[in-house]
């Protein structure tokens, strides 16, 4: 089952379970993959396939993070702590990702193998490692490692 289908199953379980806050989530989740869909320019009741699914979750999260830090600026914890518990739901609908130790060991062979050596390199290494680890690693912690290692 692909993660759309999987969402759009996951309406109902949330209706019977009374569960409100995964409720607004999913269907939220529902109707940006239906708007992904459409502009595609396919029909709407298509479903998406589970790497541009995971696209539109990561977008979603980075939304709700983007949100939470103006909430928290404004000093409106009440709308923050919503939008954190809606994170939390899609960040468990996302795939895991590769922690720094993963992404440091996997950017060091590619280090080795580009011979990259100094900071001008950095743009080229990095855009080299993020199209190796695509979907698999936070672009944030891969940026901090190619740092690290190019001091």
């Amino acid at each position: 089952m692909t993660i759309h289908e999987s969402l759009k199953v996951a309406i109902p379980e949330a209706l019977r379970a009374k569960d409100e806050v995964r409720l607004r989530t999913v269907r939220s989740l529902v109707a940006a993959m239906t708007n992904e869909v459409v502009a595609k320019k396919r029909k709407p009741d298509e479903l998406l396939v589970d790497e541009e699914a995971v696209a539109v979750l990561k977008r979603a999260a980075n939304q709700r993070k983007d949100s939470i830090e103006q909430f928290e600026k404004a000093g409106r914890g009440d709308l923050a702590a919503a939008e954190k518990a809606e994170l939390a739901i899609i960040e468990s609908l996302l795939p895991a990702t590769m922690n720094r130790g993963e992404i440091e060991k996997i950017a060091r062979a590619k280090m080795a193998e580009m011979g990259v050596s100094s900071k001008q390199d950095a743009g080229k290494f990095t855009g080299a490692l993020m199209k190796e680890l695509k979907g698999k690693a936070d672009g944030g912690d891969v940026k901090a490692v190619v740092d690290s290692l190019l001091v």
